[in-house]
């Protein structure tokens, strides 16, 4: 079977068999998309980050919204001006346009992030 025909029935894997890469624009941060247009989404991406102690990600935005929920460890979270410590459990939406920031609390601080499958443009705007 095509992997196509594939895809059109769903995809099933587990973690472990995506590449978690590094993330250079944080610091200790890795990600990977654990379901997207390779997989038969056209609409969204699923991604997981992994910040380790002492990492995070700088003040930044991006051109698409984000869903998080975080699976693990605890983190601060900076999303325009207000400033939110997370953990297992807790959801967050991050509009698009607006600036956020990530601070590793009790690492591995984990989540899942879900975005719209559309170009997305970051831009760096301090430090972590």
């Amino acid at each position: 079977m095509e992997d196509q025909d594939l895809r059109s029935q769903g995809v099933v894997k587990q973690v472990d068999q995506v590449t978690l890469r590094p993330v250079t624009a944080g610091t200790s941060v890795r990600s990977q998309v654990l379901l997207g247009p390779d997989d038969g989404d056209a609409g969204f991406a699923m991604r997981r980050f992994v910040m380790e102690a002492g990492g995070g990600m700088p003040l930044h935005t991006n051109t698409v919204p984000h869903q998080q929920y975080v699976l693990g460890g605890r983190g601060r979270v900076t999303i325009g001006d207000e400033v939110h410590e997370v953990g297992t459990g807790s959801v967050l939406f991050i509009p698009a346009g607006v600036a956020h920031r990530y601070e590793v609390l009790d690492g591995p601080f984990e989540f899942l992030c879900v975005v719209p499958d559309e170009p997305d443009q970051i831009e760096l705007l301090g430090p972590c």
